[in-house]
């Protein structure tokens, strides 16, 4: 479990707690975070292997997790459970995250500075070992450094349209969007008069 996935002592155990049950029903944990405040949330972040949570899966999760967390019973005060799909902007939690997204542009946070700078913005080159490989621009120049997993305190990837083109195909693909179900739109053509 790395801390991408649950950064806190209580976040790693709910997440180890609440982990079987996700994966049981074949989903996979993205995130997990519980956040203070006036009621407490636990927000977990979930998804299919392959991509692609709807709803229904989504309140699937939070029943089965519900049932797990009341028998268990890890949190002292009231809380809210949330339970959501990763988003298009999703945040990259696992190291194989790092290949799928290869390409597009992603936002990299460290733990510890490194070469005086604990932020990184540029393009996902995919891993090397246990290396997260990140295109940024250094001086000028466009250059590709290494950052090991381990040193990594967040990592997203940034809202592009290119990101927003490549979601859509996806779920055009695996059936999750159904393009007969959509009424046409209709344009005028530029030299057409209104």
């Amino acid at each position: 479990m790395t801390d991408l996935i649950a950064k806190t002592a209580i976040d790693r155990r709910l997440a180890d707690i609440v982990t079987p049950t996700i994966e049981g029903l074949g989903f996979e944990l993205v995130r997990l975070r519980l956040q203070g405040g006036k009621t407490a949330t636990l927000q977990i972040m979930a998804d299919r292997p392959d991509g692609g949570i709807d709803v229904d899966d989504c309140a699937a999760i939070s029943t089965a997790v519900s049932a797990v967390l009341d028998v268990e019973d890890p949190i002292d005060e009231n809380y809210h459970l949330e339970v959501s799909s990763p988003g298009i902007d999703r945040p990259l939690t696992r190291l194989k995250d790092f290949d799928a997204w290869e390409g597009y542009e992603v936002k990299i946070e460290t733990s510890e500075q490194i070469d005086g700078r604990r932020r990184f913005k540029g393009v996902l080159r995919g891993t090397e070992g246990d290396e997260v490989l990140i295109e940024i621009e250094n001086n000028g120049e466009e250059v590709v450094i290494g950052l090991q997993f381990d040193w990594l305190s967040d990592a997203k990837l940034v809202l592009t349209d290119e990101l927003i083109a490549e979601v859509l195909r996806q779920k055009k693909a695996s059936g999750a969007i159904d393009e007969t179900q959509f009424d046409e739109i209709e344009t005028d053509s530029p030299d057409e008069e209104t």
